[in-house]
């Protein structure tokens, strides 16, 4: 027997709970489905300098945890399951689980995305012994140590300014001659003396029991290098949580197209955050969608 819904949402993070909060608030029955609960990527940062109107800073935790009440406050229900399927079954979206299956007309991805590899050989043999895609989760276990970062967007640069709070040594290394962040982020991590290597790729990470340095490659010479390091926290860019719905079209870094309505293809199906093709991800933008996408399921049920 399916849960009836007018509108269900797969993903915990901004964009899902900002479309639950809209739904509910709008009159939806409305569920939320995330195999991690509420949060999603935002728990990870350490200081949320950046939303609007939310001075002084807070956690992310803390900032997920306000949003997941203020949903619930409006009726939102939110469970942890793991999606395993969707289909379209008449007017309705079939989403199931392991264990349940929820019905609705109207049904919104926010899947978000999830961190790229450096796919060279010793990142997965040593993931967990000095590899990292987390510095919150990992960071404090290498204080004073020699850190590496990998990335050169907001997310690395942002990373290696809290690192720096744990260890004086922190290297950030990025393939590019100039860095993608905003330039306020790079300001704040040239000011808390994170040291700067362009113009290389990491080809290895070595170490037996954990690790001991990284190979650089120089992309303009060609030349090797080894850099000691205690710990290497990869930042690269994101991949789209897109595998529930491979049929809608994406665009050439695979992330799913849709209006500036939050609608695909599909009648009644919508996609909000970092699943979505767009120019700028942040968590207020995340939150923008989220809140389209709901306003749009309302009108397309009603």
């Amino acid at each position: 027997m399916s849960e009836l819904y007018d509108y269900i949402i797969i993903g915990a993070g901004p964009a899902g709970l900002a479309s639950a909060q809209y739904a509910a608030r709008g009159g939806l029955k409305c569920i939320v489905l995330d195999m991690a609960g509420a949060g999603g990527q935002v728990t990870q940062i350490t200081e949320l300098e950046n939303y609007p109107g939310v001075f002084p800073v807070v956690n992310g935790t803390d900032f997920m945890m306000g949003m997941q009440k203020q949903a619930e406050s409006f009726g939102a229900r939110i469970e942890m399951v793991q999606v395993t399927s969707i289909d379209k079954t008449g007017n309705n979206y079939v989403v199931k689980s392991r264990n349940k299956t929820f019905e609705a007309p109207a049904l919104c991805l926010a899947t978000g995305a999830f961190h790229r590899n450096l796919e060279v050989p010793g990142e997965m043999e040593l993931t967990g012994r000095g590899v990292s895609y987390c510095a919150v989760c990992d960071g404090p276990f290498f204080k004073n140590k020699k850190i590496v970062v990998v990335g050169g967007g907001d997310s690395a640069c942002s990373e290696a300014v809290y690192l720096s709070s744990i260890s004086p040594d922190v290297t950030i290394i990025h393939r590019r001659d100039t860095f993608r962040a905003q330039k306020a982020v790079v300001d704040k991590m040239v000011a808390a003396g994170v040291k700067t290597v362009f113009d290389s790729v990491v080809k290895a990470v070595n170490g037996d029991a954990k690790v001991e340095s990284v190979t650089l490659e120089n992309v303009k010479t060609g030349e090797q290098t080894k850099l000691e390091c205690d710990a290497v926290f990869v930042f690269t860019g994101m991949l789209p949580r897109t595998e529930l719905v491979e049929m809608l079209p994406k665009d050439e870094a695979g992330y799913i197209k849709t209006n500036e309505k939050m609608e695909t293809i599909m009648p009644g199906l919508y996609a909000a955050g970092d699943v979505r093709s767009k120019s700028f991800r942040q968590v207020v933008t995340a939150v923008s969608d989220g809140a389209i996408a709901a306003n749009s399921a309302r009108e397309y049920i009603k």
